[in-house]
């Protein structure tokens, strides 16, 4: 009689397989996660260049609106954009460019959903940035109320001189911003 051993095939992995496998993926993700970890400062990052860029816009578009309306005669103290009413009562007349309040960060689209705007004069705080006279600030709601919104912001400034434009700044970087 004949008696035949079969050699059955392996159907698995050995349990030092799995583990190596796990320490690798172990890994991996540690030096992965720092990476996707600080996607928040770079959205926030993103999210003011967008305001700044928004700002700009309404800024040019109301300046240009104010000198076609100023050679047809009087020059006008206040528009409505996007459904809002601007003022152009800066502190230099005759600038054509809009006032630095809420109203502008409305026409803006810079909304409380998104925002805290601080259109007043104020000093900085632990958890507020400063506000200087004639500006206006929007902190990321994100971080407003928090040590964070000291450094990340963007800021339009009323412009200082008849024949310059305001000055608009982003002062949130990926560092800032975190």
């Amino acid at each position: 009689m004949k008696v035949s051993i079969k050699n059955n095939a392996q159907g698995g992995f050995t349990l030092i397989e799995l583990i190596v496998v796990i320490v690798i993926l172990g890994i991996l993700a540690a030096t992965a996660l720092p990476k996707f970890a600080n996607l928040g400062s770079d959205a926030r990052v993103a999210s003011l260049n967008a305001a700044k860029g928004s700002l700009s816009s309404v800024a040019a578009m109301a300046h240009g609106r104010y000198l076609a309306n100023a050679t047809t005669g009087t020059p006008p103290t206040e528009m409505n954009l996007e459904g809002t009413t601007i003022s152009f009562a800066t502190t230099v007349t005759g600038t054509g460019y809009p006032k630095a309040n809420e109203a502008l960060a409305t026409a803006a689209g810079l909304n409380s959903a998104d925002y805290t705007i601080f259109a007043t004069k104020a000093d900085a705080t632990k958890t507020t940035p400063n506000v200087p006279a004639n500006s206006v600030v929007a902190v990321p709601n994100s971080v407003a109320g928090t040590p964070t919104a000291v450094t990340c912001y963007v800021i339009y400034t009323e412009p200082s001189a008849t024949n310059t434009p305001p000055t608009i700044t982003n002062n949130g970087t990926a560092a800032t911003c975190e």
